[in-house]
């Protein structure tokens, strides 16, 4: 009877290579996919030119105390496929429109921004056909109220399941 004894194997400098190099390519390959992801995303880009900005801020923080010194209440709803939007002014009776633009802003990607034009629908009320998709959304709203510049309106909504709230 012959009694076979197995050695252990050894341990050589080409499986200390093997090792290595496969622990230098997980790292390198994860690397150069967040590396991807990172410059295929949002850019952090704000504005566009932060100087520029930063003189309009006054001018504009001034529209807007002017916009809220009216007093009006808008009504923005997305239901059953529909974007409907109206104005009433601090008595509640529907301000008189003469159009109305929305903008729908993704709050990390700019590539999915997109605009939609609400067209009179009844009264004083505008309305359009669109579903946006679901998620996180800034609804920027342009009225034409006959005021020197637009009424100006944004709002950061979710839309689930065509409900808005």
């Amino acid at each position: 009877m012959s009694t076979k004894t197995e050695q252990p194997r050894e341990f050589t400098g080409r499986h200390m290579l093997l090792i290595i190099s496969a622990f230098f390519s997980v790292v390198v390959s994860v690397n150069a996919l967040m590396a991807t992801l990172a410059s295929t995303s949002w850019t952090g880009l704000v504005v566009e030119n932060a100087y520029v900005a930063s003189q309009q801020f006054n001018k504009n923080a001034v529209e807007g105390r002017a916009q809220a010194a009216l007093g009006w209440k808008s009504q923005l709803t997305i239901v059953g496929g529909e974007v409907r939007y109206s104005l009433a002014d601090a008595a509640g009776k529907p301000v008189a429109l003469h159009g109305v633009k929305v903008l729908f802003r993704h709050p990390a990607y700019e590539e999915e921004d997109y605009s939609i034009t609400l067209a009179q629908a009844s009264g004083q009320e505008y309305a359009a056909r669109h579903t946006p998709r679901n998620g996180m959304w800034i609804v920027e709203v342009h009225a034409d109220a006959g005021l020197a510049k637009p009424y100006r309106e944004v709002r950061r909504v979710i839309v689930s399941n065509e409900a808005l709230q």
